[in-house]
């Protein structure tokens, strides 16, 4: 008969080996959980998927559950390293990687794409989103009251261009985006779906948002790992003495922060409005918008060093005229001073904590480029 504690205690002095201390799937540390059909030390949020693929995977928890010798065994003998080579083993190097606080449809694909589909087990398999053409039909929200509508999409390539099309697709696309400044990001509860995808890219050195869905999951992933692939393919092509380290972070970003505050213009005496902000650390770019799904921007500043005259701070406006919120902050730039009104205090700390961030980080040749181009636009 199994000895509980004898085995309760070795299976957490497993999850404690360096290999299994970290989530299997998203990196999570200190997995509670495991799947003992995989072998595998998961944490409690990805065990949730685990649940749904029981003919692949079961799990128990390892500090709850009743675990037999046999299968601690197997856990002794298997463990989250000799998985990883078997069902990462030929991962695309542009494929994301979904970490502990991505969305679910990442982590679920990401789950199902290992172990339900096998796609990484070898080395050329067909995979539809590293083929160079990808095309499809998502829903996309329109201009009119807001609506979604479904529309074709197709993304090459062969001219790095992403394109879509209305109804009619005899008079030809309605729009031809470039991918050089293409960036996609998953938006569930900005755009109320679980699989929003939020498609950023510039027109004439203005920020543009495409906001997309699909009802399936793993088409929506594949959409996103398509771009991936798409600008990985053309980062290569630009800049070809890069290594992939250096350019994965390029391929595709979050945005280090959003919400909304209050925004006065550059005299400090007009009326505040309330504008959803974007802070995009990678371009070194405070975007704002009307609303948070707006298409178009309604402004940009850039944000540079504390040598080249940036900084931020916590304030309390001399002239306020129209503010609901109290809690205020002032960006300095070579240029002006900016000021902005948060509803809360916690929401104030971290933007001053994530503008701050920007601004300790060094600025690359590419910055000076665009420092220029958003100054010019004033």
């Amino acid at each position: 008969m199994a000895n509980r504690d004898k085995n309760k205690k070795t299976l957490l002095e497993l999850a404690k080996l360096a290999d299994n201390s970290c989530c299997a799937d998203c990196g999570a540390p200190d997995p509670d959980w495991a799947s003992y059909k995989l072998g595998i030390f998961i944490c409690l949020n990805c065990s949730g998927t685990h649940r749904n693929l029981s003919s692949i995977s079961r799990v128990k928890s390892i500090r709850l559950d009743f675990w037999d010798d046999d299968l601690v065994q197997f856990m002794k003998d298997n463990g989250n390293r000799p998985a990883k080579d078997l069902y990462e083993k030929y991962v695309p190097v542009f494929y994301y990687r979904p970490q502990q606080h991505d969305c679910e449809v990442l982590r679920e694909q990401w789950i199902r794409a290992k172990y339900e589909r096998l796609e990484f087990e070898e080395d050329n398999k067909l995979r539809a989103y590293s083929s160079g053409l990808y095309e499809g039909m998502l829903w996309k929200k329109g201009k009119d009251k807001g609506q979604f509508l479904k529309r074709k999409f197709v993304l090459s390539d062969q001219d790095f261009s992403l394109k879509y099309y209305k109804e009619d697709e005899s008079k030809g696309p309605k729009a031809v985006i470039s991918i050089k400044h293409l960036n996609a990001t998953f938006q569930p509860e900005k755009i109320g779906h679980t699989n929003g995808l939020q498609i950023t890219y510039l027109v004439d050195e203005h920020t543009r948002n495409l906001f997309v869905y699909h009802e399936s999951g793993q088409e929506i992933v594949n959409w996103f790992n398509a771009i991936r692939a798409a600008r990985f393919v053309y980062l290569k092509t630009a800049f070809p003495t890069a290594t992939d380290d250096e350019l994965i972070p390029w391929i595709t970003r979050k945005y280090l922060k959003e919400g909304f505050m209050e925004k006065t213009g550059p005299l400090h005496r007009e009326p505040f409005k309330k504008r959803w902000f974007i802070l995009d650390a990678l371009d070194r770019k405070l975007l704002y918008f009307k609303t948070q799904l707006d298409a178009v921007e309604l402004g940009v500043i850039f944000i540079g060093t504390e040598h080249h005259g940036y900084s931020v701070s916590e304030c309390v406006p001399k002239w306020a005229r129209g503010n609901k919120w109290k809690c205020g902050l002032a960006v300095e730039t070579p240029d002006r001073q900016f000021i902005f009104m948060c509803e809360q205090e916690r929401e104030r700390k971290e933007w001053v904590d994530a503008l701050r961030q920007v601004i300790s980080k060094p600025m690359m040749p590419q910055d000076y480029a665009t420092e220029a181009n958003i100054r010019r636009r004033r």
